[in-house]
């Protein structure tokens, strides 16, 4: 092809040949087989379109027929020129065809122009022979593609209605499926629909089934599908009793409870069966070892009365906790408490007799205080075992102290009965008060407290037992108050004082011994000692509130009791005798109630009629009307009684009897030993309102209006002898109260307290004596009085002490 190009253009430069192709083959573009066969072909380049590696493909080989190469024939070995000015072309190996080929020399311009000519011919003759065929070949597809579109575009109508077809088939298809789906859905549901009505109605069709196997002739307790069926007939019951709105439910439930209340009944009769059925084995291993009913060794009452019992009724355990577990349903709850009662009965009637012969025995051989330690103690272990065996048969119940009550009553009651006539009889505080501490901290504080959960049962009897000796100690107590305090009646020894205080003080000399102590309560005054004694037994023994009123009482009488033997001692002795005995006594008592962290106030409470009688004066004056309802003056105003509280102290009673003793004590102690002193001062006094009062009425006596000196009691003589009087009380009386007070108040800070305002009255009345003697009389006249100085009375009176 490139030669053919150079040699035309060649040609157009030697000469006018030019290489002119044939005329195209008519459009077969406007066919319609074509443009049908495009057609297709662009649906199918849509529908099937190349892969990269197959466009890939199609592009090398577009590349590699891009260009034709030469005819083997054609190719041109060499050219040469003449010398002459001519060409030669050797053309030897140039072909156009396998069997054509041109050899010839070129000499002058004709030949090429022929030689051009014909190879021109040949090129023209080769290029339109494979272009002819290539059309012929198209023309022959074209007729094949145009064939092929016809049977295509029959195919594809056909497909088109296959497609319709395949359409309204897969609509059918899909309907039929979503029918079949609903169908099977509403299948299921029919189901469950049929299985839940079938579910509901199976607790009605067991009626029949359980009814069968309740009223059976082989059907027991102890049958191993017992409790299975009773499990059934609870669930039956408890659907048929959620479900109301059911026909006939409430006739069903009612069958259902019969049929419950049979099989109870059959468990209540199973249960009492076997409980007896273990009693009588235990009664028969009683009587097989030697003993009676009442009378049997305490080696083998654990093994035989428990350990019997408890292997007897082992086949009780499986039925009793199923009760048990139910037993939050109220039928349950009352064949349960019906099983608790029978197993405290059958229990009862095995160990009563046995523990009222072991108290029997205790009553008969011990005291009070030593019955009531081995009768609580032999209580309690029966109770721990009872609650032991009990905790075996009823687990879940054994908490409730409740569920044995019917069993451990009885059996403490025993305890009580034979207690109760001991203490009614009993009389003495002491023994009473030691019960207390027995029942109290012993019994009730430690050992229940350690063992509270088996022991429970007892406290009730306990308590009771306890309260009863309250109740008789508070009785005791009082009538002791009354009849040893309140009612004292002191012999001559006990009224002997200062003598009985001598004796102790004599005999405590004589031990010469600090580390002995003498008996200190044998110089007390009897009811001081007694009511002292009974407030320290009884405040550990009885509650506060009884206490409190009791320790009022009783410090109340011993006050009164303490100050009628004081004005006893008061006649029989002196004066300062009776109050010194009464300070030591009062103070003695105050003393020693005063570690007791109560108050020993009072608060009584009475009914005050006295307003009474004026009301009914005026209703029969006519001032009032008796049937006025509506008036403060009305009947039942009238009747009403006023209630009047009144609170007594008796401590702070105590102190005020105290102070007032105190103060008697301390003025009487004054006038012994400074009354010249006082009566001088006195008349002064008077002497000097008479000399203002007559100066003011211009009516003064000759007599009074003497100088003080004058006078005839306050004469320089007068006052020394009445100093020197003074003087000597204070060297000789004074002394001997000392003494008597050392002999009464043996705490020096009490003397020293009682002495100081003593102390201070002497110092007083020397110092206004001094005053006046400075006043009234000249130095000599001082002289001839002669008083102590303030200092040196002062350091004779600290001596004193």
């Amino acid at each position: 092809m490139e030669l053919a190009r150079t040699s035309a253009t060649q040609g157009h430069q030697f000469g006018s040949c030019r290489y002119e192709p044939k005329a195209s083959p008519p459009n077969l573009h406007k066919s319609v087989a074509i443009s049908k066969g495009y057609n297709f072909a662009s649906t199918w380049e849509q529908n099937a379109p190349l892969t990269e590696q197959q466009q890939e493909a199609i592009a090398s080989l577009s590349h590699s027929v891009s260009e034709r190469p030469y005819p083997n024939n054609l190719t041109q070995d060499h050219a040469s020129v003449k010398e002459n000015g001519g060409l030669t072309v050797s053309t030897r190996d140039i072909s156009f065809g396998e069997s054509q080929g041109i050899d010839a020399v070129l000499v002058n311009t004709n030949q090429f122009y022929k030689w051009f000519t014909d190879l021109e011919s040949a090129m023209k003759s080769e290029a339109e022979e494979k272009y002819q065929h290539y059309v012929n070949n198209l023309t022959e597809h074209m007729e094949t593609c145009d064939d092929i579109l016809l049977q295509v575009d029959e195919t594809l109508d056909f497909f088109n209605e296959l497609q319709l077809q395949h359409q309204a088939v897969a609509t059918k298809t899909k309907t039929l499926h979503d029918a079949c789906d609903r169908l099977v859905v509403e299948k299921q549901r029919l189901i469950e629909f049929a299985e839940a009505v079938h579910s509901k109605l199976h607790y009605f069709d067991e009626l029949e089934n359980l009814n069968n196997n309740f009223y059976a002739s082989n059907t027991n307790v102890g049958n191993e599908k017992f409790l299975p069926l009773l499990k059934r007939l609870d669930e039956c019951i408890s659907y048929v009793e959620s479900n109301p709105q059911y026909a006939e439910s409430s006739v069903y439930l009612l069958k259902f409870r019969q049929l419950q209340s049979r099989a109870l009944g059959m468990i209540r009769t199973h249960v009492l069966s076997v409980l007896k059925n273990a009693s009588s084995q235990v009664q028969h291993a009683i009587r097989s070892t030697g003993g009676s009913k009442t009378s049997i060794s305490e080696g083998v009452e654990a093994s035989v009365i428990y350990v019997r019992f408890k292997a007897a009724s082992t086949e009780l355990k499986p039925i009793l906790e199923e009760i048990e577990s139910r037993s939050s349903r109220k039928e349950y709850a009352q064949i349960l408490a019906d099983c608790h009662k029978l197993y405290c009965e059958q229990r009862l009637s095995l160990v009563k007799g046995i523990v009222h012969q072991r108290i029997s025995e205790f009553a008969k051989k011990e005291a009070l205080p030593s019955l009531t330690r081995s009768g609580c103690a032999y209580l309690m272990l029966v109770c721990q075992l009872e609650h032991q065996l009990f905790d075996h048969f009823f687990p879940s119940s054994s908490e409730d102290i409740s569920s044995l009550a019917p069993l451990i009553d009885p059996l403490s009651t025993y305890l009580y009965d034979t207690l109760r006539p001991k203490l009614i009889h009993e009389t003495n505080v002491d023994l009473l008060c030691e019960l207390v501490d027995i029942l109290k901290v012993e019994v009730l504080g430690e050992q229940l407290s350690r063992r509270s959960e088996s022991l429970a049962g007892l406290r009730p009897t306990l308590q009771r037992i306890l309260a009863d000796v309250h109740e008789r100690l508070t009785f005791r107590a009082r009538t002791y108050i009354r009849d040893e305090i309140a009612n004292y009646i002191p012999s001559n020894e006990d009224m002997d004082y200062p003598a009985k205080l001598e004796q102790s003080t004599e005999m405590k000399s004589e031990t010469n011994s600090v580390d002995e102590n003498p008996d200190v309560f044998k110089t007390w005054y009897p009811p001081v000692e007694r009511t002292l004694s009974c407030l320290a037994k009884l405040y550990r023994c009885l509650e506060p509130s009884v206490f409190t009123g009791l320790a009022q009482e009783a410090v109340e009488v011993c006050s009164d009791s303490i100050q009628k033997a004081s004005k006893l001692i008061t006649k029989r002795s002196t004066a300062m005798d009776g109050q010194l005995f009464l300070i030591k006594h009062i103070l003695i008592l105050r003393e020693q109630i005063a570690p007791f962290d109560i108050e020993f106030s009072v608060t009584y409470k009475e009914l005050d009629f006295s307003h009474l009688l004026e009301h009914l004066r005026r209703i029969l004056r006519g001032q009032a009307s008796l049937f006025d309802w509506s008036r403060s003056t009305s009947l039942a105003r009238t009747l009403s009684p006023r209630v009047l509280e009144s609170q007594v102290d008796a401590k702070k009673d105590l102190e005020k009897s105290l102070k007032a003793t105190c103060e008697e004590f301390i003025m009487s102690v004054t006038k012994l030993v400074v009354d010249p002193m006082l009566s001088f001062v006195t008349k002064v006094t008077a002497v000097k309102l008479a000399l203002s009062s007559g100066s003011q009425n211009q009516k003064v006596d000759s007599v009074m209006a003497k100088p003080l000196k004058d006078q005839a009691f306050a004469t320089p003589d007068k006052v020394a002898e009445l100093v020197q009087k003074v003087n000597a009380a204070i060297q000789q009386e004074l002394p001997v109260v000392m003494t008597k007070m050392k002999l009464y108040l043996q705490n020096p800070s009490t003397r020293t307290i009682l002495f100081k305002p003593i102390k201070t009255n002497i110092v007083e009345a020397h110092v206004q004596i001094q005053s006046l003697v400075k006043a009234e009389y000249s130095p000599e006249e001082q002289s001839i009085i002669n008083m102590t100085s303030i200092q040196n009375l002062q350091a004779e009176l600290d001596s004193l002490l």
